[in-house]
């Protein structure tokens, strides 16, 4: 009697399937998570340089020009329209935007008698909130709270 062992498994079952997508699932999620707090300290941290160089811009604007730009005119007298890229206050439009793709803002007088104040909303894009949703103050940056 000749028994035959051709019968070789060729695939993978239901069950193993299964278990091997739930591991992937939950090995995205982690690293969804870890990188989704990384990705927004780093905006954050851009937005912080973001106002550090439109500071540095309105203050070159006061030299330049004598005065700090209106609120009515605002950041806008930095860039184009109100200034050409050969005055040493100027930034592009797109250095106006935070890195969640908001206008930075700018407020004058500031609060507490400093001249003015450029801020940043946060991820979220309202006053107030925590985490990524902070807002980003000049004023902070500088220690002057």
């Amino acid at each position: 009697m000749r028994t035959d062992h051709r019968h070789v498994r060729a695939g993978m079952t239901l069950v193993e399937v299964l278990a091997v997508v739930v591991i992937l699932g939950i090995l995205a999620a982690t690293l969804a998570i870890g990188f989704g707090g990384s990705i927004g300290r780093s905006k954050q941290n851009l937005a912080r340089t973001g106002i550090g160089q439109i500071v540095q811009r309105i203050e070159a604007y006061r030299i330049e020009e004598g005065s700090l730009p209106s609120v009515d005119l605002g950041l806008a007298a930095l860039s184009d329209g109100h200034a050409t890229p050969t005055d040493p206050y100027y930034l592009g439009a797109d250095q106006l935007t935070d890195p969640w793709g908001n206008a930075y803002l700018y407020v004058a007088p500031g609060p507490g008698g400093h001249p003015y104040e450029v801020i940043c909303l946060g991820a979220d894009g309202v006053m107030g909130g925590e985490g990524e949703n902070a807002d980003i103050s000049s004023i902070r940056l500088r220690g002057d709270h």
